[in-house]
């Protein structure tokens, strides 16, 4: 979810960039930084960015820039200059003052001239920012594209990481019944100080601690809930939300397993599996 993109156009003198970065976040928040008259069009920009986004904080800032000396222009008020020179006229044939009348007259009278400037038509300039945007938001997804490619190729090592584990605890799970069996009749050889062993009750006895330490079930949906998280990185679209929930998944099962069995070796498997999803929690954060 994090990355960049930026874009502008440009018509005439002014010219409006976009600029958007965004970080990890669980839900969508998204920021506008822009001139107080483009705030009415806020809904209608937030709508387009919610259309290419599902997760994370975005901030967008929006400027507008122009060239000074194409952007003013200068009006001089003639009617009252026509007033100020008819006016002096009256004056010097009145008074028989010598001398000309020149524009020298006129300078130094700032209420002759206004400075105004040039607006962009409305219409225009919404057109405008909202084609700045959705450029911005090309170069901000084909960025985060390249990010998610790589994030995805190693979610898919971590994923077959777990993967061996399963297999690990699976085949472990095959071979213990044997060994219960082994440590049963050892430790009742001690306590029965050279009596009979019972052979039936000892498999008996081992069965059930087999039954209640059985996590097949558990292994069948971890099989699941991984196929399940491949075929997520496999397709298009928000993933980030759904293999969260997976990962919930996974780390019951292996939580499960783990207390249901008492073996060493099942154990520090699912030691290994949990640490693996911690990493990969982290990383999903990563991901819409």
């Amino acid at each position: 979810m994090t990355g960049f993109g930026s874009a502008a156009t440009q018509s005439g003198p002014w010219k409006w960039t976009v600029e958007i970065r965004s970080v990890n976040h669980r839900g969508l928040e998204v920021r506008f930084t822009m001139p107080r008259e483009f705030l009415p069009w806020e809904a209608e920009l937030r709508s387009v960015v919610q259309q290419n986004a599902a997760r994370g904080k975005i901030d967008i800032n929006i400027s507008r820039t122009g060239r000074p000396e194409a952007t003013v222009h200068v009006e001089a008020n003639v009617a009252l200059a026509r007033a100020y020179v008819e006016s002096w006229r009256r004056l010097q044939q009145d008074l028989q003052l010598p001398g000309d009348l020149t524009i020298n007259l006129v300078v130094g009278r700032p209420e002759l001239f206004s400075v105004k400037e040039k607006k962009v038509p409305p219409q225009e300039e919404h057109r405008q920012v909202r084609q700045a945007l959705e450029k911005a938001l090309r170069a901000w997804n084909k960025e985060r594209e390249r990010e998610g490619k790589a994030l995805a190729q190693d979610l898919r090592q971590r994923l077959a990481s777990l993967d061996r584990q399963r297999r690990r605890i699976a085949l472990r799970v095959q071979r213990i019944l044997p060994q219960i069996v082994a440590r049963l009749r050892e430790r009742a050889r001690e306590l029965l100080k050279g009596h009979k062993l019972d052979e039936e009750r000892l498999l008996q006895e081992a069965v059930l601690i087999a039954e209640r330490s059985d996590v097949t079930e558990e292994l069948v949906r971890l099989e699941a809930h991984l196929k399940a998280a491949r075929a997520l990185l496999r397709g298009s679209g928000p993933v980030g939300k759904r293999l969260e929930f997976l990962l919930q998944e996974l780390q019951r099962e292996f939580h499960t397993i783990a207390a249901k069995s008492a073996d060493l070796e099942v154990t520090a498997a699912t030691v290994d599996a949990r640490s693996e999803i911690e990493k990969i929690r982290e990383q999903i954060q990563n991901l819409e």
